[in-house]
């Protein structure tokens, strides 16, 4: 018995270790920068070391932590200045040497030591005259070669420090936060620890800064990223976390309410510090931040709602007259009141892609004001794009653009006024161009209008993007209202309904197109597709009109499976021309958002009376149900396969 009580005492300390071994803060307490009485401190050293990178001696502060033994090997920080700073710049604003003697004095930290050099590689390295001359900005590159030769071989010949990889760290901030993550990143094989504090210009571009996603996954044992809401460099940090989110490379990307200031620098070195050296969770890391990121698809300037890294949504509005206040997400998620007349809520996780919602208020549902609205669900909604951690595809990118047009038409079929959606593909507009091009005419589903894809679908960057990579022909895409009057819902998908529709397309719509746009003659150069309503009618009009269309896609939908007789007319139009429908068409593209889609079962009955019908298709399936990030995808797919 008494030798199972000490194991259970060290089973006990290991796990209290192991909890320990990562912040259980997420922001600094109230005086964590104040110096504490009666607590043991470091040391700071001035240095010189002779750097033949420069040709100069140059100076570093040196801290050793408290109870620093020249018999034991410590793990090594990096601490990196700004642009207008020197070696002294982290001492005179931040006081890393009190935030550091703070949190050893709380165990919260590995002993290290900590180095801060001047990050201006000249033989003036001072912080005078002109600090944004080339000159002087070449200096902090340079500093990458200077640190790799020069400084940290001098520390490691004149302390005891550990010398590899994994106890090797580095930080700055503003323009030392971009040469953190210029040299971190570029160095993995030197530093398994990188830190940037809201992280200047001089950042290189995502994709060079982390060319090999899987290596540094691999390789890291932190990437910190950290910003200010109010900074006006916050665009540096959130691109290097979009890109790292869609690369899938765990990292911390921690937002606080601040500016380009110390505010923000200190609170990032008192949580980035606590991470060191120790072991880490990467499934935790989307929980460190104090605040979210507003959601793209908020209105100018709109701070919320606001999206977790871990795709929580932070909704925030004032109501003080309100008694009552929720967000109606599919979901109704109810939001508490403080003394200001501030309702709040975090919600679950929620899934990637556009979702509608609105705000009830005392029960009355309205659409955000801080939010865009959509046509969807019937009526106009707030919405809210959830990132996507594949959704690079739809990105905006620096590539040629086109545009979408909105062009206004009289339609003799239905005798009103209708409009459309027309993208161009870039250089449409050129100067004495001839050129004519082939036509996608896509179509929405129900709910929504002839905006769903020029909006929520993002048509236009799917597109523009895969002809920067040169994997679709350009082409005209038209986007038209599919919804024809009528009771709508099933009952809408009538026979009747789904005769004018095509009446529409073929008496209206293709007319006009062909005679404002220059268009490519011939069903070579036509393809219709459409998701879900849309995709029942280009499977309608579509196979009745393949004398008039090459491709159709057919996107999260299929004729019901109540009609799945040969007696229907669909099946029996289609039995009778099953050898003029194989022949004319060049793609009968069947697609779904796996078993989840709400037609799965529908489109799984059909894809068996094609089969049985002798009816040639190809068939695919991407993850995510019936939703608009599956409908993207679907687009990147089949465009690709247009008019070749």
């Amino acid at each position: 018995m008494r030798k199972i009580f000490p194991l259970l005492t060290s089973l006990v300390l290991l796990a209290t270790a192991t909890l320990q071994a990562q912040p259980t803060v997420k922001e600094a307490p109230k005086g964590f920068d104040q110096p504490k009485a009666g607590i043991a401190t470091g040391r700071l050293d001035s240095i010189s070391y002779p750097s033949a990178t420069v040709g100069t001696t140059r100076k570093a502060l040196v801290y050793t932590p408290p109870g620093y033994s020249k018999g034991k090997k410590y793990p090594v920080l990096y601490l990196l200045h700004g642009i207008g700073g020197d070696e002294k710049e982290w001492l005179k604003g931040g006081r890393p040497q009190v935030i550091l003697d703070n949190l050893y004095a709380e165990g919260k930290l590995k002993p290290m030591l900590v180095v801060m050099p001047n990050g201006r590689a000249l033989k003036d390295d001072r912080a005078v005259g002109n600090i944004y001359s080339p000159e002087k900005v070449a200096g902090f590159a340079n500093f990458e070669k200077d640190l790799l030769t020069d400084l940290i071989p001098f520390i490691e010949k004149k302390y005891k420090v550990l010398k590899d990889r994994d106890n090797r760290a580095i930080a700055g901030l503003s323009m030392g936060g971009g040469q953190s993550l210029n040299f971190g990143l570029g160095n993995l094989d030197k530093f398994a620890w990188v830190g940037g504090f809201s992280s200047a210009p001089n950042t290189k571009k995502p994709e060079e800064l982390v060319p090999d996603p899987a290596k540094a996954t691999r390789q890291l044992k932190l990437l910190w990223i950290s910003c200010g809401d109010a900074d006006g460099l916050l665009s540096v940090s959130q691109r290097t976390h979009d890109y790292l989110y869609q690369q899938g490379v765990p990292h911390i990307y921690y937002l606080e309410a601040g500016g380009h200031d110390f505010k923000v620098w200190k609170n990032g070195l008192y949580m980035f510090s606590q991470f060191l050296f120790k072991p880490v969770n990467t499934a935790s890391f989307p929980t460190y931040t104090v605040l979210g990121t507003p959601a793209t698809t908020n209105v100018r300037n709109a701070k919320y709602p606001q999206i977790l890294p871990d795709n929580r949504v932070v909704f925030r509005l004032k109501a003080p007259a309100a008694q009552q206040v929720q967000v109606d997400l599919g979901r109704k998620y109810d939001l508490q009141k403080d003394s200001s007349g501030t309702w709040t809520v975090t919600t679950d996780t929620i899934s990637r892609g556009i979702h509608y919602y609105s705000l009830l208020l005392d029960g009355l549902p309205v659409a955000d004001p801080a939010s865009d609205t959509f046509y969807g669900m019937g009526r106009m909604a707030s919405g809210i794009e959830i990132p996507n951690r594949n959704g690079g595809f739809y990105a905006m990118k620096n590539v040629p653009h086109g545009d979408i047009r909105l062009k206004r038409y009289y339609s003799n079929v239905t005798n009103t006024w209708r409009q459309a959606y027309i993208y161009a593909p870039p250089g449409y507009d050129a100067a004495n161009s001839t050129e004519k091009y082939p036509v996608l005419y896509l179509l929405h589903g129900g709910g929504e209008d002839e905006s769903g894809w020029a909006k929520q679908g993002k048509t236009d960057l799917i597109l523009d993007n895969l002809l920067a990579e040169k994997k679709i022909k350009p082409m005209l895409v038209v986007m038209l209202d599919g919804n024809m009057g009528g009771p709508g819902g099933i009952a809408g998908f009538s026979e009747n309904t789904l005769q004018t529709f095509e009446r529409e397309l073929k008496q209206t719509v293709i007319p006009f197109v062909e005679s404002n746009f220059r268009v490519a003659p011939g069903a070579n150069n036509r393809a219709l597709a459409g998701l879900s309503m849309g995709g029942l009618q280009t499977l309608y009009a579509g196979v009745r009109n393949t004398d008039m269309f090459s491709s159709l896609g057919v996107f999260s939908s299929g004729f019901f499976a109540n009609n799945a007789k040969l007696s229907d007319p669909q099946y029996s139009y289609m039995q009778q021309n099953a050898g003029t429908i194989n022949q004319n068409l060049k793609h009968l593209w069947l697609s779904m958002g796996g078993p989840e889609d709400i037609a799965h079962a529908n489109n799984k009955i059909m894809r068996a009376k094609f089969d049985e019908l002798g009816i040639k298709y190809a068939y695919s399936e991407y993850p995510g149900g019936h939703t608009w990030p599956v409908w993207r995808h679907d687009l990147y797919l089949f465009a690709p396969l247009l008019f070749r």
